[in-house]
């Protein structure tokens, strides 16, 4: 595998482990040009599901689609790759077992909101602004509300 760092293609695996869902096999591989380290993730090839966007165009689902809106939405968080990896496992997994042929980014959007929402209310937050296109404050308000709700109810609890 070429190295992502000097682009050769000389490396050596490192550490292998199956990813805590079991889903793939993760790979530390160092470089043996330059010395760096990166990791690799080994995975079963599914068969194609599709997602049917907003205006009915229909496009393959894409796994580092998912990753990148979560990785944008845990900028700055304290959520570790590896947490991020899970999740998009987790996801992916769910429509597999789900779905046969198409799910709708509406449903797609709500799983990874779900999943957000359990993770880190910040990032929940900022991908749901993005997803459900909130246009002012009042957008804002009315997400935060029920948070909001639920942590006093759980501070009181207490």
């Amino acid at each position: 595998m070429k190295c992502p760092i000097c682009k050769t293609d000389n490396d050596r695996v490192v550490d292998t482990r199956a990813s805590g869902d079991g889903y793939a096999i993760r790979r530390r591989r160092e470089c043996v040009t330059c010395g760096r380290r990166y990791t690799t993730y080994e995975r079963i090839e599914q068969s194609a599901i599709r997602v049917v966007k907003k205006d009915g165009a229909r496009v393959p689902l894409d796994r580092e689609k998912i990753k990148l809106g979560l990785s944008r939405a845990c900028w700055k968080r304290p959520v570790s790759d590896e947490q991020i990896e899970d999740i998009v496992t987790s996801i992916e997994a769910a429509i597999y077992e789900r779905w046969d042929s198409e799910i709708t980014s509406r449903e797609l959007g709500e799983m990874v909101m779900r999943h957000l929402s359990e993770l880190d209310q910040v990032a929940f937050v900022r991908f749901a602004s993005v997803y459900r296109e909130f246009n002012d404050v009042q957008d804002f308000v009315a997400e935060l509300t029920p948070i909001l709700r639920e942590q006093q109810r759980s501070s009181a609890s207490k």
